[in-house]
């Protein structure tokens, strides 16, 4: 398994891979669909110290990717950064999350990330877990924050402090 930058050529299979989380109501407060050009402002959003990857296995095919997002956009904030992971769904459940989530723990201080956070909604255990097994703790917690099909839904952040790269 690699990372390597994401090109626009990729957003495609990324927008897929997103939207295909979305019914299940674990993952993005999304409700329907959205199309490469929605996510137009996202992609071109990321720069060289706040990446888009893509992880592709050993026959290049994309497995998923992984997305580094300045938190609240101002300098003191600077060595802070969201993470997301989202894999194709032939790969979750099988320990790809983990594999992924390590290649992220170990390029985030490269990037100068010395804090790492992840919004993940309450009920999404799996990914709760994953995350927690790698150290990272709860930070936040946001009851009731998003309404999806009339129910309501909290989020958690969880946190990691990183060695400084």
């Amino acid at each position: 398994m690699k990372l390597r930058i994401a090109n626009q050529a990729d957003l495609p299979a990324i927008v897929d891979i997103y939207n295909s989380t979305i019914a299940s109501r674990m993952v993005t407060a999304d409700t329907k669909p959205v199309t490469p050009e929605e996510k137009m402002n996202w992609f071109l959003g990321h720069t060289k110290a706040r990446p888009l990857y893509i992880v592709e296995n050993e026959a290049q095919e994309i497995m998923g990717w992984i997305s580094f997002e300045s938190f609240y956009g101002r300098p003191a904030y600077a060595k802070t950064a969201e993470v997301s992971i989202y894999l194709h769904e032939a790969h979750r459940g099988k320990g790809a999350g983990s594999a992924v989530l390590e290649k992220a723990l170990e390029a985030a201080p490269k990037l100068g990330i010395r804090s790492l956070m992840a919004f993940i909604f309450a009920h999404n255990e799996p990914s709760i877990k994953l995350f927690q097994k790698y150290g990272f703790a709860e930070w936040g917690h946001f009851p009731g924050i998003a309404e999806m099909d009339g129910n309501r839904y909290s989020l958690k952040i969880l946190g990691k402090e990183l060695n400084e790269g």
